[in-house]
């Protein structure tokens, strides 16, 4: 499964704000929920917040990649975000993220979640590929340094 295949150009955002993981993850579900159709933002968002109650999605190095399964998602579902400051994600090196990739998952796709998880925790963890989206100043142009690394 391809980046390009989880990961519209309509689900990228520059400057999200958010002065709080709590926060961003609202304002990513509310985001989302306005482009998946059926899908309901409260319930995503409490779909985020039981995942990050098992531990902090931040990975480290400035990003975060919370995601979660929903019962009326139909396609594996991602959202790749800049935010306007970095917010404490409870990072594993206690740095603060601003590049969050989402994932929405439906229920029944195990084998693809993981293996599209690792894909997007790969990139990420390019330092060249960070510096190149921090430095973005367009919805274009950050969408197409993300999928730049497919195959």
């Amino acid at each position: 499964m391809k980046l390009t295949d989880v990961l519209p150009i309509e689900n990228t955002q520059l400057d999200v704000p958010g002065d709080s993981k709590k926060r961003v993850l609202e304002n990513l579900s509310h985001f989302l929920a306005e482009r998946i159709t059926g899908l309901d933002s409260d319930e995503l968002f409490q779909g985020l917040l039981a995942r990050e109650r098992l531990g902090s999605t931040g990975i480290g190095e400035g990003i975060a990649i919370p995601h979660c399964r929903v019962a009326h998602c139909k396609k594996i579902t991602g959202a790749l975000l800049k935010l306007a400051d970095p917010v404490d994600f409870d990072s594993m090196d206690n740095m603060p993220v601003d590049l969050v990739f989402a994932l929405i998952v439906p229920e029944e796709q195990n084998d693809e979640h993981l293996q599209v998880l690792s894909s997007i925790a790969e990139l990420l963890q390019e330092e060249e590929v960070r510096i190149q989206l921090r430095a973005a100043s367009s919805i274009e142009a950050f969408y197409q340094i993300a999928i730049s690394r497919e195959d």
